[in-house]
């Protein structure tokens, strides 16, 4: 099937991708050190966490709001859904849920939180990832928010018992591109000089952004291609969640 078309779904192939295609990489093989049983991914994409994440448990089922893009083992049960709610999942039945880079998508998180809950078994753990806003270097009007440390923590201690709050890291040559991109889009946005990229509706601006992100990103690697290439899972870690860390990674027991 073909792929969906926008700079959100990163590619393991296009190379101008790799710097976002690792520091997605690194959530699924956390996440393998500690998952099993019954496992639920919400937001599967084109799949590339199966291979991480299928071989650990017994039963894995892949929701996402598009059609199957790379689900091919036999094993994975596919659902087409928009969530929340979770349609056709019963309460108590998974052990962990995954969902990486997918709740800053959705416009009920609070609800979203809560289907999680609902469909853990008790002593189930929800595993999440989605971007620090302190580290975005622009408004991505794909997502409808993005959170500080502080905010997540207090959405997930509505709804689990515990919660771990980790962060994603980058080493110094992940923190060389994050700068030149940096650079980079300062660059782009110092034309919006009556800030059009807060004030428009987001709608509006999906495409425009994802035909310079796509340019930026493919300008960067024509100017820093060894950089951009060499970048590798290896390059970024989990820690502690601080304001520095690029991505929150959040687990949270019911």
């Amino acid at each position: 099937m073909s792929s969906i078309q926008t700079a959100e779904r990163v590619s393991a192939t296009d190379h101008s991708d790799n710097y976002v295609f690792q520091r997605s990489l690194i959530a699924y093989l956390e996440a393998a050190k500690i998952v099993g049983g019954d496992l639920l991914e919400i937001g599967s994409g084109e799949g590339y966490g199966i291979e991480h994440l299928g071989p650990k448990v017994n039963r894995y089922v892949a929701v996402d709001k598009y059609p199957a893009q790379v689900v091919t083992d036999s094993d994975v049960e596919f659902l087409q859904i928009n969530v929340p709610p979770l349609d056709g999942l019963t309460d108590n039945q998974f052990d962990f849920v995954v969902s990486f880079q997918v709740i800053e998508h959705i416009e009920d998180d609070n609800e979203y939180l809560k289907e999680i809950h609902r469909v853990l078994k008790p002593g189930g753990k929800f595993i999440c990832t989605t971007p620090n806003i302190k580290m975005s270097l622009t408004r991505n009007p794909w997502h409808v928010r993005e959170y500080t440390v502080s905010e997540l923590a207090d959405k997930f201690t509505r709804q689990f018992s515990t919660v771990e709050t980790k962060g994603v890291y980058g080493n110094e040559k992940v923190m060389d591109y994050y700068e030149k991109n940096k650079a980079s889009v300062a660059k782009i946005t110092r034309f919006d000089i009556l800030d059009l990229q807060h004030r428009l509706p987001r709608k509006i601006l999906q495409v425009p952004y994802d035909l310079l992100n796509r340019m930026n990103r493919r300008k960067l690697l024509e100017g820093n291609t060894n950089l951009v290439v060499d970048i590798s899972v290896k390059d970024y870690s989990v820690k502690p969640a601080k304001e520095d860390c690029l991505d929150l990674f959040y687990i949270g027991t019911k």
